[in-house]
């Protein structure tokens, strides 16, 4: 199984810092937010990974490759502790640029040759997973029980209505389409769409012959997972474990605040900081 990362996209949500900074670099205190996804795809087993950047992501390829020079400064000194910090996940990693913004299915078409015929896990950063076991693994033990597409949902999120929400067969598994930002009371269902995917080899076929026919503008992965489904080959996984949205600022300092209480000593500080202010 393989793994595809989109990370192509502007960031303008967090403009300035990402006029040069990527939004997937901004980190939870000292890890950038994509590393936690690579962490999650080595967790399931995936070991081949690809990028899909853009001109203003050099970043990324340098934070997934060795630094030599501290590396030869930890060991000189005999520090194994910030040497095993530094160490690049044990993946091998695929960098390919989209090289102008037309959409997320124009993205995806550029991960053909190295997909190849295999079915594969896409992940968009701003969704970061913690659980055991990893959601990447989730998807890919529902794709081995049912050999179909799989679409990771949260189930009644309180913003549901921002989502893009599945509508659901009579037996419970396949889905039959996706509407998206539903208005409140024409839910489909309770089930939201997030962004990891577990696409098969006959999704991107689908998406060169839905590319075929698309005129002008960005070119989206929904119409050929629509038609997918109308096929009753997808079916939806309902995520384990919690799920941060780095999306835009507000989840994004949310998800530090999650993660930090994670941590004994960083969680010390944040009782210190909310105790000065309740005094």
């Amino acid at each position: 199984m393989k793994g595809v990362i989109v990370t192509a996209g502007y960031g303008t949500r967090f403009l300035p810092v990402t006029k040069t900074i990527p939004k997937e670099m901004l980190p939870l205190i000292t890890r950038p937010s994509i590393d936690f996804i690579v962490e999650e795809f080595v967790a399931s087993g995936i070991t081949e990974i690809l990028f899909i950047t853009s001109r203003r992501k050099k970043s990324l390829e340098d934070y997934f490759d060795h630094e030599r020079e501290l590396e030869a400064a930890f060991e000189a000194a005999g520090d194994t502790r910030k040497l095993q910090a530094i160490a690049p996940p044990k993946a091998t990693f695929y960098f390919v640029r989209q090289p102008e913004m037309r959409g997320t299915g124009h993205a995806l078409l550029l991960a053909r040759s190295f997909v190849s015929k295999e079915p594969f896990v896409v992940a968009y950063p701003d969704d970061l997973h913690f659980g055991s076991p990893p959601l990447a693994r989730q998807l890919i033990e529902t794709w081995e029980k049912t050999g179909c597409t799989v679409l990771a949902t949260l189930h009644e999120p309180p913003d549901i209505n921002r989502y893009g929400v599945i509508a659901i067969a009579e037996d419970g598994l396949h889905v039959t389409d996706i509407v998206e930002k539903p208005a409140r009371g024409e839910e489909p269902s309770r089930e939201a769409s997030i962004g990891r995917f577990l696409y098969t080899a006959d999704f991107l076929e689908q998406l060169e012959a839905e590319w075929t026919r698309h005129g002008t503008g960005e070119f989206f992965h929904t119409p050929a997972v629509l038609a997918l489904a109308r096929r009753g080959r997808v079916v939806f996984h309902r995520v384990q474990g919690e799920r941060l949205d780095t999306g835009e600022p507000a989840g994004y300092l949310e998800a530090i605040i999650r993660y930090a209480r994670t941590e004994p000593e960083l969680n010390r500080v944040l009782d210190r900081v909310l105790a000065r202010r309740g005094s």
